[in-house]
């Protein structure tokens, strides 16, 4: 089993770019985050073609999740069951018995803003989902775009962006307490070295290729299902090419 998540940062912008890669890798799932399109709009005949079924909740110009997938999809939800309701952040579905939860976390804005605070209580909300919801035992893969560095490994400058409302210990914090409800870091269960990002800002001159990046997008595993995985690597070809979205694709394999 080969499951992939990829920011896209505009769906229909990127679809130059998802297609041929759903084309050449086949994976079982792809998760994508930030879609900004509006349901009625999604490119479904487009992704269809490739031979993927598609789930999705999306808005103009913001936010916007989706599941494409290879298999069917069953009890497909949107949003966190509380209030307030924010769908266009999170799909759950389950593919055979694996459950899918793809979100797009909140990057938080200011650290002063009512926007940091909405991302701090969107990890704990998320939590107790998880907690209503599945036991540790479950087969689940959590990824997709966290907004979140976990360590000084994951951005290129540890002291001069600490602090940063993706890159402090409140957003680390609230993350370690989803992962502590029963996750694995599948990238680092396969990697330990710094210097291995998923994202490189597009206003930073040739970020790239001087690899001034950060590690915001994850895919996360019980232990059922990492004890399986064979692989988790980021291809970071994908950012390299034509009119790229400024994160890449996370790609786990399982042995399953």
């Amino acid at each position: 089993m080969k499951i992939a998540t990829f920011n896209a940062n505009s769906l229909r912008s990127r679809l130059p770019v998802i297609l041929p890669w759903l084309d050449a890798h086949r994976p079982d799932v792809l998760c994508v985050q930030e879609t900004k399109v509006q349901d009625h709009e999604f490119p479904l005949d487009a992704i269809a073609q490739t031979g993927y079924t598609s789930v999705f909740c999306g808005e103009k110009k913001y936010n916007g999740v989706a599941v494409l997938s290879r298999h069917a999809l069953a009890d497909v939800e949107f949003g966190l069951d509380d209030e307030p309701n924010d769908p266009a952040r999170l799909v759950c579905a389950r593919m055979g018995r694996v459950w899918i939860v793809n979100t797009y976390i909140p990057q938080g804005r200011d650290r002063d803003s009512d926007m940091f605070a909405y991302k701090i209580r969107w990890f704990d909300r998320l939590k107790a989902f998880l907690d209503r919801r599945f036991t540790p035992a479950d087969p689940i893969l959590w990824m997709g775009d966290f907004n979140v560095a976990r360590d000084q490994r994951d951005v290129y400058d540890p002291k001069g962006l600490w602090g940063h409302v993706c890159y402090c210990q409140e957003v680390q914090d609230a993350l370690q307490g989803v992962l502590d409800w029963g996750f694995v870091d599948l990238f680092r269960q396969f990697c330990r070295e710094p210097g291995h990002y998923t994202f490189w800002d597009y206003r930073m001159p040739y970020a790239l290729q001087r690899n001034l990046g950060w590690r915001l997008d994850y895919i996360m595993a019980t232990q059922v299902l990492a004890k399986k995985a064979t692989t988790c690597h980021i291809d970071i070809q994908a950012r390299a090419g034509e009119k790229p979205s400024d994160h890449t694709f996370l790609v786990a394999e399982f042995d399953f």
